[in-house]
């Protein structure tokens, strides 16, 4: 049994290469546009969805221009069930952007599965307000079966110029058992990696393709790394604050 939740994943990817084809190449060449033009991308996620912001940041193979957007009053380690709390509290985030040197030229990803919390809507909308291209990775599915959250009424989808669809099912849980009540199994992280990491190699690729040397972070434990991570570092520490 154990082995169905691989054939449903690969059953997601696989709709997800067709069904998203054209939204994920449009992401790409909007990154790839600002990156050329020295632009950042800046991730947004809360509760689990942080994890994705992680995952690209100061990432071997990965792109240097990554700026994680990390509240942690957001993320589980300081104490989940209010960090659930928090995402649902409307201007929550106020503060915290007003510190973010956003630039016009830059991306945002807002990442958020239900896409009916106020926060990561206000993160969306602050972003269209300074100029951003905004990407949402959230479940259009999910989000149509529960009512926003968010003042406006607007879920996540409604509020962002480019929808990548993780294509999670209500809930975000995979799979379900003739003996057991609930459905289990999440899948958004799985498959927002691969969104995630599909999008950093196309726009690595495209910079490639128009003879920009794209700006990849080596393994720290690859020899030589150290001082080739260490040029992007000095070019990027001013707009990463983590960097």
């Amino acid at each position: 049994m154990a082995l169905d939740y691989i054939d449903q994943i690969q059953k997601l990817l696989d709709s997800l290469k067709t069904s998203q084809h054209e939204n994920i190449e449009t992401a790409i060449n909007k990154a790839s546009n600002s990156i050329a033009k020295d632009g950042i991308i800046h991730v947004f996620g809360s509760g689990h969805s942080h994890i994705l912001s992680e995952e690209v940041f100061f990432r071997a193979g990965g792109l240097a221009p990554i700026n994680p957007l990390f509240e942690e009053s957001l993320m589980l380690h300081h104490g989940a069930v209010q960090a659930s709390m928090n995402e649902r509290k409307r201007d929550y985030m106020d503060e915290f952007l007003r510190h973010i040197p956003f630039r016009n030229s830059d991306i945002l990803i807002v990442i958020s599965t239900s896409g009916r919390n106020p926060v990561p809507i206000d993160v969306a909308q602050y972003g269209k307000e300074q100029g951003l291209f905004v990407i949402g990775i959230t479940s259009v599915e999910y989000s149509k079966s529960q009512a926003s959250r968010h003042e406006s009424g607007m879920r996540l989808y409604d509020c962002v110029d480019l929808v990548l669809d993780n294509l999670s099912k209500k809930g975000d849980a995979l799979l379900t058992h003739s003996g057991v009540s609930e459905p289990y199994a999440a899948s958004s992280t799985i498959v927002g990696g691969v969104i995630m990491q599909s999008l950093i190699a196309g726009v690595i690729e495209n910079l490639a393709d128009n003879d920009i040397t794209p700006p990849i972070f080596l393994s720290g434990n690859v020899d030589g790394a150290d001082e080739h991570n260490q040029r992007l570092v000095e070019k990027y520490k001013d707009r990463i604050p983590l960097l």
